[in-house]
């Protein structure tokens, strides 16, 4: 069998991997939002202002709540799989309308994140270990431990109060600067101004987790026997790290990626709380304290197929990397 072939049935494998995920996520999320207590109709009509009983029998008729809970995730399924997310009450709009309008500043927020994060945490983690038993190496692992250990929401008002409000470099919030009516450049540049502390606070926890990671990687290779034999041939020390080493310790640095998107999702709610970042976070904990329960399923929804896609590019990464995968 060819390598392309292999890869092929490799790809295929972990797509249809993928696809159950979605529908094991996408079951679990409707079977536990609706066991959370209380009535989403009576919320709703407490919004409307008319909390009448005939109001909350209509709403309940209106959204399928006064069917059997088996009937509801059978239809649920259904609009799920032809996209049709419904309608949601308290904006007003159509749910897939609203998820299309939040989602790409949610995927440039967790985009930059991930790049950011494996970026800086690797090449943290390269340095440490080179320089290990220095200041360098001492001081890169305090600094790992500081961001490990400290909460999102506290580092993201910290980095307002440094940056925002003391020195002043750096927007509060938002995703641009309201009525400034910036395009093009100027507009791309602005938003990148906006992007920078939601980004960094998003990606801080996981520069730390990469810095440690990859230090121990690295460490685990240099031990290695074609370490051994390549140093014996006269190769020099920079080649061997940049061409050998460093090829096979990112591998778990990717690995951990691909979670990574799975814990972006949950802190991006968050970040886009703190720093008022219109995303898929911001639109979840709103639609969480409204009861909004079909527009909260359709972001868990998209969320899912997030997590998936990036479950299975990190997958080809990673065999394209290392081609041994494709055979195990």
């Amino acid at each position: 069998m060819t390598l392309a072939r292999q890869r092929w049935i490799y790809i295929r494998r972990r797509l249809l991997q993928g696809v159950l995920t979605v529908f094991l996520i996408v079951t679990a999320n409707f079977f536990l939002l609706h066991l959370a207590p209380g009535d989403p109709a009576s919320v709703l009509a407490g919004e409307a202002g008319a909390s009448n009983p005939e109001f909350i029998a209509q709403l309940r008729a209106q959204f399928g709540l006064d069917r059997p809970l088996y009937v509801q995730y059978l239809k649920y399924l259904w609009e799920t799989a032809t996209f049709d997310l419904g309608h949601s009450f308290r904006f007003g709009e159509s749910n897939l309308k609203l998820i299309a309008g939040r989602l790409p500043a949610t995927l440039l927020l967790m985009v930059s994140a991930v790049f950011l994060s494996v970026l800086v945490g690797s090449s943290l983690g390269l340095i440490a270990a080179i320089k290990r038993k220095t200041y360098i190496e001492v001081g890169i692992l305090l600094v790992a431990v500081l961001a490990y250990a400290a909460p999102v929401f506290w580092a993201g008002l910290m980095f307002i109060v440094l940056f925002s409000i003391k020195l002043e470099w750096l927007p509060t919030s938002g995703m641009s600067t309201v009525g400034a009516g910036f395009t093009g450049i100027r507009y791309a540049f602005d938003v990148a101004q906006h992007l920078v502390l939601p980004a960094f606070t998003l990606s801080l926890f996981y520069i730390a987790l990469y810095t440690r990671l990859m230090r121990t990687s690295v460490l685990e290779n240099l031990s290695l026997n074609y370490v051994v034999t390549a140093r014996s041939k006269g190769l020099p020390g920079r080649r061997i790290v940049l061409g050998h080493v460093l090829r096979n310790a990112v591998l778990p640095v990717l690995t951990m990626a691909a979670v990574q998107i799975g814990g972006m999702l949950g802190g991006s709610v968050v970040v886009e709380s703190v720093f008022g970042w219109p995303g898929l976070g911001l639109l979840a904990y709103e639609s969480l304290f409204s009861r909004d329960l079909n527009l909260l399923l359709g972001i868990l929804f998209f969320g899912a197929i997030l997590v998936a896609v990036a479950n299975l590019a990190v997958d080809i990464a990673y065999a394209a990397i290392d081609p041994r995968v494709i055979l195990k």
